[in-house]
Order: C-alpha cells, then sequence, then structure tokens
C-alpha cells in the first residue's frame, strides 16, 4: 500500500491548493509517481477530464504538477454553488442533482464516505504516494459528525495530516493550536505538524514562535513558505480576485508592438471559470481587469462576458448595474466583446431555462443570433477544433443548449462583427488561436498591440508548477516531509486540551471522533434545494453574492 498524506489549512484558502501542487511536483522530480486527491470539493472553477468528467480545476492544475492525466478519481465529489443556499452536487464528475446543506450534512454527506475512500484506495493502488487536500479546516467542530474531507478521510487512510497556516493575515500561531486544541485526542494523534505559507521578513524573527508552538503542541513546523508574487496557478474560488486590480498577482509584461490591449472582464455573480482569461493575462502587453461598473468599460479594448453558473442571474445583474446597455452600446460601435459559456448565452436573443433559474423564457442582450434552451442532461465534453485558420482544443460545461441562427461560425458559436460568443472555456490556451484572436481585437479596437510570437501558455504553467516544487524543494524540511508520506505520522504525539467539544444533546458520539461507517456508495433524492450555505469552504462564495 503506497503512503500518503492530506494537507489541511487553518482557514481556506491558508494555501492548500498551491502546497498540494507543489509537493506533488517536488515529488515527481525525485521519481515518485504520485497523485492528487480531494474528497469533497466546493468550487466553481471546474475541468472535464478526457472520459469527460467534471472535476475541480484545483486538481487538474495538480495532476499536472504530478504530470498525470486527471481523473474523477482524484475529486470524486464537486459541489458547485447555485446560490448561499444549494449547490449541484457532482459524483463522480457527473450532476447527481441540487441539495441543500441540511439535505447534505443531514446524511447524504455521511453516505458519500464509502464512495470517497474506495476512490482513495484505487489510487493508492496505483501510485507510490496520494497527496490530499483538505477543505476550509478540520477545526469546523460542527461539521465533524459527517466530515469526508478532512480528519475523516485522514482517520478512514491513516494518514498523516500537515496544517497550512497564512501568516500573510495575521494570527498563525493562535490558529495553529486552536485547530489542533479542537480536535478529539483521535484526530489529533494523526496531526503532525504545521506549514508556514506567505511569510515575508526574515525567518530568524520567527523561530522563537515556532519554538514555542512545538513547546505548546509537541508538534514540529515543517517548513516556512515565503510569500512569492504571480504564481498564476488554477484557485477553486476568485477570492483573490479583486475587481479594481489585475488577475491575482500577475505582472504585465511590457507590449512586444507599440501598444497595450485593455481587458474588461465582468465580474458576474456565480462567475465559473474565470481562469479561462489567465492565457490573455500571459501575454506581454495585455492588462486584464475585473469589472463591476459601466464606465469600466470605456476604455477597454475587449470586454469578457464570463461563464456563470447563473445565467439569468448574471443577466439582471448585468442589467442592474447599467453593464447591460453598455454591451449593447460596445456591440452597435464594433467595439469587440467575447462571451464564454453563460456569457455566451446572455449575449443571444433568448433564454428558455426551467431547470437552473426556472424562470422561464427570458430575453437577453440580443447582439448575436442565438437561442439558448436549459437541458437537465449537462454537457461535459473535450472539443478540438479550429477557428480563424488556427487549431484549437477546449472544455465545455454547460446545461444550456444553444440554437445558432447566424453570424459567422466561430468555435460552437457564432461571430457578429467584433462580437464573439462560444461554450468552449479554455480556447484561449491554444497559443496560435490566442495571437489571430488578439490580432483582430487589435485590429477592431484600433491599437497598435502585436501579440508576442513566441508566448506559450503551456510553458508557462509548467514554469509556475516547477515554481511551487522549488518553494517547497528550498522551504520545507524534505526529508521529514517523506518520511511522514512514507511512514505516517510519528508516536506518541501528545494531546493539546480541551479537545474537540460536545455538540450538545441528542448529538452522536461519533462527532467527538470515530469517522462515519462507510454507508451506501451513491445518494438517492438528491433534488432537495433549502435552507443555508453548505459546510467547509462556504464562505468563499459569499463575495460572488456580494457583486
Amino acid at each position: 500500500m503506497s503512503g500518503g498524506l492530506l494537507v489541511a489549512g487553518t482557514t481556506s484558502d491558508a494555501g492548500k491548493s498551491v502546497v498540494t501542487a507543489g509537493i506533488c511536483r517536488w515529488l515527481v522530480r525525485r521519481g515518485v509517481k504520485v497523485a492528487p486527491f480531494k474528497a469533497q470539493n466546493m468550487s466553481l472553477n471546474s475541468f472535464v477530464t478526457r472520459e469527460g468528467a467534471e472535476i475541480g480545476r484545483a486538481q487538474a492544475m495538480q495532476a499536472q504538477a504530478a504530470r498525470v492525466e486527471p481523473t474523477a478519481l482524484m475529486n470524486p465529489v464537486l459541489l458547485k454553488p447555485g446560490s448561499d443556499r444549494s449547490s449541484q452536487v457532482v459524483l463522480m464528475g457527473k450532476p447527481v442533482g441540487e441539495m441543500s446543506a441540511r439535505g447534505y450534512h443531514g446524511g447524504r454527506q455521511e453516505a458519500l464516505l464509502g464512495t470517497v475512500t474506495g476512490c482513495l484506495e484505487e489510487l493508492r493502488s496505483t501510485y507510490d504516494a496520494v497527496i490530499c487536500e483538505g477543505a476550509g479546516s478540520p477545526a469546523e467542530i460542527n461539521l465533524r459528525r459527517t466530515d469526508i474531507v478532512n480528519m475523516g478521510i485522514a482517520r478512514a487512510a491513516k494518514f498523516p495530516v500537515l496544517v497550512v497556516g497564512d501568516i500573510d493575515r495575521g494570527g498563525v500561531f493562535a490558529s495553529f493550536f486552536g485547530t489542533t486544541a479542537l480536535l478529539s485526542a483521535e484526530d489529533q494523534a494523526l496531526v503532525a505538524g504545521y506549514l508556514v505559507n506567505k511569510f515575508r521578513g526574515d525567518v530568524s524573527l520567527l523561530e522563537p514562535g515556532l519554538d514555542m508552538l512545538y513547546g505548546l503542541t509537541g508538534r514540529r513546523t515543517y517548513g516556512v513558505l515565503p510569500f512569492t508574487h504571480g504564481l498564476g496557478i488554477d484557485e477553486e474560488d476568485g477570492l483573490r480576485v479583486s475587481l479594481r486590480g489585475a488577475v491575482r498577482e500577475s505582472v504585465v509584461a511590457p507590449p512586444h508592438g507599440e501598444e497595450v490591449l485593455r481587458v474588461a472582464v465582468c465580474a458576474v455573480p456565480l462567475m465559473s471559470n474565470f481562469t479561462d482569461v489567465d492565457a490573455l493575462a500571459a501575454e506581454p502587453g495585455v492588462v486584464v481587469r475585473f469589472v463591476d461598473r459601466p464606465d469600466e468599460l470605456a476604455d477597454a479594448d475587449l470586454v469578457v462576458v464570463p461563464g456563470t453558473r447563473g445565467t439569468v442571474k448574471a443577466l439582471a445583474w448585468l442589467r442592474e448595474r447599467g453593464l447591460a446597455d453598455a454591451l449593447v452600446r460596445r456591440a452597435a460601435e464594433g467595439r469587440p466583446v467575447l462571451g464564454i459559456c453563460g456569457g455566451f448565452q446572455v449575449l443571444g436573443e433568448r433564454i428558455e431555462d426551467e431547470v437552473e433559474s426556472r424562470a422561464g423564457v427570458v430575453d437577453g442582450l440580443g447582439v448575436l443570433p442565438v437561442r439558448v434552451r436549459f437541458e437537465r442532461a449537462k454537457t461535459l465534453a473535450r472539443p478540438v477544433g479550429s477557428a480563424l485558420g488556427e487549431p484549437v482544443e477546449g472544455y465545455e460545461i454547460h446545461h444550456g443548449v444553444a440554437d445558432v441562427r447566424g453570424g459567422e461560425p466561430f468555435l460552437d458559436g457564432c461571430r457578429v462583427g467584433a462580437v464573439w460568443g462560444t461554450h468552449w472555456h479554455g480556447s484561449l490556451e491554444s497559443d496560435g488561436f490566442r495571437r489571430r484572436f488578439l490580432e483582430e481585437v487589435a485590429r477592431a479596437a484600433g491599437r497598435r498591440f502585436v501579440p508576442a510570437p513566441d508566448t506559450s501558455f503551456g510553458v508557462l504553467r509548467e514554469e509556475q508548477l516547477d515554481r511551487l516544487g522549488d518553494l517547497v524543494e528550498e522551504h520545507a524540511d524534505t526529508d521529514a516531509l517523506w518520511r511522514l508520506i512514507e511512514g505516517g505520522a510519528p508516536a506518541g504525539l501528545p494531546f493539546v486540551p480541551p479537545g474537540a467539544p460536545p455538540l450538545g444533546a441528542g448529538a452522536s458520539s461519533e462527532s467527538r471522533g470515530a469517522a462515519p461507517d462507510p454507508a451506501p456508495q451513491s445518494p438517492e433524492g438528491l433534488e432537495n434545494p433549502g435552507s443555508a450555505g453548505i459546510g467547509q469552504e462556504a464562505e468563499q462564495h459569499a463575495n460572488k453574492e456580494a457583486l
């Protein structure tokens, strides 16, 4: 049986995804056959595997870090929020229904433990090591009884746990201590130690605190990773996207031609797969911003309306903000607009939706001759084709079926003047096509912008993943990490009081430590929208409702 490790975090966005990817890249570079795994992910950024399964995009990125093909085994449960009250449940890459938090944590999540442990065991039988990523915090004591992604999976697999803390937020020592002290004795026995992330300054000033933390918990710190700008890797959600700033922390390179090209991305509610614009931001001289006001479109050479999990909601938001009128004016003036997936759908004439929003027939913006009808079956595909004389690859994730009634063909959509629309995500990662598209945009915008002839998005992505591997290799105790992966948590780790508190009258004693028994391999009756937000990392999606 292979070894493994669970990378947990003191909070959401502590750096679990990037640390998992960095460990995968470090291991594969030393000849270890390694795979990533996340039992349950909550994300609107997803990806389609070659077998047609939908998984979290972060797990696809981690698979690339491990130099293996992503599969549904690596992310058996994906939750895609449709509001702050319910999510679509994707099981083994296929949607199985909509569910509220109360319904999910009221028994359905426990029923999935057998499925996720089965996937993990299959990976362990194939790979030398499996690096698991947790969700949110393992100390979410209200959810411990039904947990299948943090200590639940660690207990089931007997994996050691490395807790990552974001010191840039402050309070990292309290977070490490409190996370440990809120776990049961059985769970604490698997918490091997800590990893500090995003540190700025002189490490020697931090070391006394790490020594005191060891004295308090009996657990060592396995490394201090420095704050690093511009990693640009796929994230689970949009917390790092500034509505007024550039894409994440990327640095815009000088233009290859005389002028820059400005791209404005409408930050629609429930924005999904905003990673589509990463390839644009990678181009020298292309400046990408996320916007939410019509005046911010004025100086944009290209406006992108991205994907969304709520097409009708996004359309209403565009109208409320005045962005819809601005987009219609741009189209009439011949100024470039690109709609991707849900963004393509809102640019059409009409949307018939009895599935996602149940709003019935809604008028679109009418700038593309397209009518969209939502089907219960979800399209999950990896199309290959050509456009603008260049080969293109992409992936499709949508319930809406487009009836294209005119315009010039453009991938699976169409083009009218300087307005393009397609369901294909990821098409801009095809280098030749991206260059031709940007040339068309610059011509329509009247900009003296010239795409660099040698920008390779694939090469840039590999360089970024190597940087993650370098961070782990240079700033973590890799010998000690390997001993953890190979041999498990050290014996005799001390208990840190008080431990997991009781959940109150009527609560099962199971919540104090034991993982739930494996139950049926798949849920039934998942159509159950209703109550409050869904568990781990649900707070990541509040910003989407507030945009």
